[in-house]
């Protein structure tokens, strides 16, 4: 019998976390952990040749071999561009001018 190691499979929705706590034996590969974890049947909306991974916040690939107690997370695309929110946020903050508001009403 093959050595195991216990890894956690994350993921989540914006209704929905799961996070399920496994274990895989040594040698095992982030695509096994994940698909032997059952998540791709409960979320069909998880695609791994599209969706990025990661262990810890730190991306990965699919084949990365995983270590005891490492944390494999899927990712969800993005729905906007963040260089782009942020360029509108600054575009919006120049139109509504910041700040306090009229300073003579507050003077009586």
């Amino acid at each position: 019998m093959s050595e195991l190691i216990t890894v956690e499979v994350v993921y989540a929705t914006a209704k929905k976390q799961k996070l399920l706590s496994i274990k895989v034996p040594v040698g095992c590969t982030a695509q096994q952990a994940i698909e032997q974890s059952g998540l791709l049947l409960e979320f069909p909306e998880i695609d791994l040749s599209q969706q990025k991974i990661g262990i810890f916040a730190k991306a990965v690939k699919l084949d990365t071999v995983l270590r005891h107690k490492d944390r494999v997370e899927i990712y969800r695309p993005l729905i906007a561009d963040p260089k782009e929110v942020r360029r509108q946020r600054a575009q919006a903050g120049k139109v509504m001018k910041k700040g306090g508001g009229d300073a003579e009403s507050l003077v009586q």
